[in-house]
């Protein structure tokens, strides 16, 4: 039997999660086939699994979310392929009503906005920026969404894997975010459904996107590693227009902040590309801040910052502790 949709979660101990994210995959009018790949879990998520006979469940051994991801694709029956996360779950009619436009423009990526909850209640909806150059908008002119938003044709990212490296740079944490410039640098066909398709969950247990301490500075020098990628093929390609050039500045920008924390000399050269990309670029910071950025550059910017920062470290309470103020 032919397969319309198939929907890829990878989890990794989100028992807690999982079975609302499967749910909000089934009762289709379109033929939906569900793959949940396990990676490792040890919270009772493959018992789960096992007693669920429309989903097909596979395992992988902590390799982590790209693997996982690329494992059952390999797999997928179906002409459109979406990933979603599972401690998210899709919004109702989102598979059916996706499927339907793709089918109907002949769509290669049907993109839409998303929802954002918090214990269960609706926190804000986030419709769909619409943009008229797919690659700037996946560049950071503008907002965009979770990629767990999109429904893809499956012919046409055959050959985008989720990547753990390439052209010798590793971007194993923002695999999501590769993908996504990687998909618009290939130029899709994009249609835009009207409605929020994802359910985006916020919660304090962690999500598999984000690190702290040392992998959070390895995410982040994952993050600058595919622009200086991206940028590269663009140009290679001629299409590092000028208005593409603003949307990797406009993105890179915050970055070489969060860089300059750890490693100053490394972020004032993501400052410095910044400039290079768009010589015309404005630092967005209001107030004070955004005057010393414009008067003092960079480099010198970030050195007060840092200083800053060690000076008031001692006043900071302390994880797990509570500050205590005189009376």
């Amino acid at each position: 039997m032919s397969v319309d949709v198939t929907v890829i979660i990878p989890t990794y101990n989100r028992l807690w999660s999982l079975p609302q994210a499967v749910e909000s995959c089934r009762g289709t009018r379109c033929s939906t086939e569900i793959i949940v790949v396990d990676d490792g879990s040890n919270d009772g998520t493959w018992e789960w699994l096992e007693e669920q006979p429309d989903v097909v469940a596979m395992r992988s051994h902590r390799w982590g979310k790209p693997w996982a991801v690329n494992k059952a694709f390999k797999y997928a029956k179906g002409k459109y392929v979406r990933f979603l996360d599972s401690d998210d779950w899709l919004a109702e009619g989102a598979i059916d009503g996706q499927f339907e436009l793709a089918e109907e423009t002949g769509a290669d990526v049907v993109v839409s906005g998303q929802q954002f909850y918090r214990d269960g209640e609706l926190e804000h909806s986030y419709d769909w920026p619409h943009c008229d150059d797919f690659i700037a908008q996946q560049l950071g002119e503008c907002g965009s969404s979770h990629y767990s938003s999109f429904l893809f044709r499956k012919a046409f990212i055959k050959d985008i894997p989720h990547r753990t490296s390439f052209g010798g740079a590793d971007f194993a944490s923002r695999d999501d975010r590769c993908f996504m410039i990687e998909v618009s640098i290939n130029e899709p066909e994009v249609a835009v459904y009207d409605e929020p398709a994802l359910c985006h969950r916020h919660h304090d247990r962690g999500r598999l996107q984000f690190a702290a301490g040392l992998r959070d500075v390895g995410t982040n020098i994952q993050h600058l590693l595919i622009y200086r990628q991206a940028v590269g093929i663009l140009a290679d390609q001629g299409k590092l227009t000028p208005r593409r050039r603003r949307a990797a500045a406009k993105a890179l920008w915050p970055l070489a902040h969060w860089i300059a924390r750890t490693h100053p000399e490394d972020a004032a050269e993501v400052a410095d590309w910044v400039y290079r990309l768009d010589p015309d670029f404005d630092p967005p910071e209001k107030g004070a801040l955004g005057r010393l950025y414009r008067k003092l550059g960079f480099r010198r910017t970030e050195q007060i910052l840092t200083f800053r920062r060690r000076l008031m470290a001692p006043l900071r309470p302390r994880p797990h502790q509570s500050l205590e103020l005189p009376t």
